[in-house]
């Protein structure tokens, strides 16, 4: 796929498949490339913003554009606080279900590369 091309969101993911962004309550997912592969997006999410409740159907790569804390909220209630340093990637696996939201005065930015097949 191109990153002209357009397809729906893949069930559980917000945002996802839609390339030239989606606006969430204070987020935006920007898909960069969708191969078949690998998907790469890039999220923005604002001061105070959220990306809602969604489930990752896939193992993926999150990189860090910022350092900064996300308040990470899972299925299952327990609330966590994922530290982000500016270039230090780490990997989650496939059925990691969750919502992440910006407490702080700076928007949140990393890229999400989740591989596909």
């Amino acid at each position: 796929m191109n990153a002209d091309a357009h397809e729906p969101a893949p069930a559980g993911r917000p945002d996802a498949g839609d390339t030239d962004g989606h606006e969430s309550p204070g987020s935006t997912g920007e898909v960069q490339l969708d191969n078949g592969i690998f998907r790469v997006t890039k999220w923005t999410i604002d001061p105070g913003g959220r990306i809602p409740m969604h489930r990752h159907d896939h193992e993926y790569v999150v990189v860090p554009l910022v350092t900064a804390a996300m308040h990470v909220r899972n299925a299952d209630g327990t609330e966590t606080v994922a530290e982000l340093a500016t270039g230090a990637s780490y990997t989650r696996p496939a059925g990691s279900e969750h919502e992440v939201s910006n407490p702080g005065d700076d928007p949140v930015v990393f890229v999400e590369v989740e591989r596909l097949s």
